[in-house]
């Protein structure tokens, strides 16, 4: 848990702290250098500066790091007075000292943008392209824990496509699936940026509103419904939406507790009318649905 905590930290970190963090340690390395002369070595120290910047902030800022770093260290050698049998010998030692370094940089800038990758593979739904189901949890987890700590609501908005088996029998799975990455697309162009757009599994789909309050919450939800069940009937005239939306003034206990306020709200829509939403409230407990 503490291992997790202190990644988080770094993860966190911005440019803005990165960068004068990894020049600020080059130079003092540098000083350090200078300072003991040529009684001890320094070299792989040099190392930590340059690993920050082409692993938080990039590849070219790893090459800055590394010119930068051999620069002060062939400067180091000078002013201490190393004695070296002829003068080329410094710029061969700064050639295959910043090619090291570079060659580390490269390395580890590779080794961050395929982490980079599989990360971003193993959050995202392979047939549309959202959010999966496992990383929504741990967004939903981080929103019910700034709720709590903040006093602040949040709305979660539970989508299921009305009659969508038909399509799979009538027209294939694989109709079935574009249909699903369509609707995907077009969920994620209705909601806003700062909203989360997840695929729980079938034809089920979630959306996480950062502190959206009950009076927007309708307002918003019901934009989403209008134009998601337009363009679900553009293509067959029998898919319809049943829709839940809660809004969380108080946090829920837990996600899963979270997810299934939501879906029992879904629900009710789907056994009764079908096409519609419906509307509740969570203040520590859940008040009565309000079908639309």
């Amino acid at each position: 848990m503490r291992d997790t905590k202190i990644s988080k930290f770094f993860e966190n970190r911005s440019l803005a702290f990165w960068i004068p963090v990894s020049v600020l340690l080059v130079g003092m390395l540098g000083i350090v250098d200078f300072k003991t002369g040529n009684d001890y070595s320094f070299s792989l120290f040099y190392l930590l500066p340059i690993s920050l910047s082409a692993w938080f902030v990039g590849r070219y800022m790893g090459i800055f790091t590394s010119i930068l770093s051999a620069a002060i260290w062939v400067f180091a050698d000078v002013s201490v007075g190393e004695d070296y049998s002829h003068p080329d010998i410094y710029f061969w030692n700064l050639t295959i000292r910043l090619g090291f370094f570079l060659i580390v940089t490269y390395l580890l800038a590779e080794l961050r943008n395929t982490q980079m990758i599989v990360q971003a593979l193993s959050r995202t739904d392979h047939l549309t392209g959202v959010t999966n189901s496992r990383y929504f949890q741990e967004l939903l987890e981080n929103e019910i824990n700034r709720a709590g700590r903040y006093n602040r609501s949040f709305t979660l908005m539970y989508l299921d496509i009305d009659n969508f088996k038909q399509v799979n029998d009538t027209f294939g799975h694989e109709e079935g699936d574009n249909i699903i990455a369509c609707f995907a697309g077009d969920l994620k162009s209705a909601a806003r940026r700062t909203d989360f757009v997840a695929r729980l599994g079938g034809d089920e789909f979630v959306i996480l509103f950062p502190e959206l309050g009950v009076v927007e919450a309708r307002i918003v939800a019901s934009k989403i419904f209008d134009s998601l069940n337009k363009k679900l009937k553009e293509k067959y005239a029998f898919l319809t939406l049943s829709v839940g939306v809660v809004t969380y003034t108080s946090p829920p206990q837990s996600t899963s507790a979270a997810i299934k306020t939501v879906d029992e709200v879904m629900y009710a829509i789907k056994k009764s009318t079908k096409n519609g939403i419906g509307y509740s409230l969570f203040a520590g407990v859940q008040q009565a649905c309000e079908i639309v």
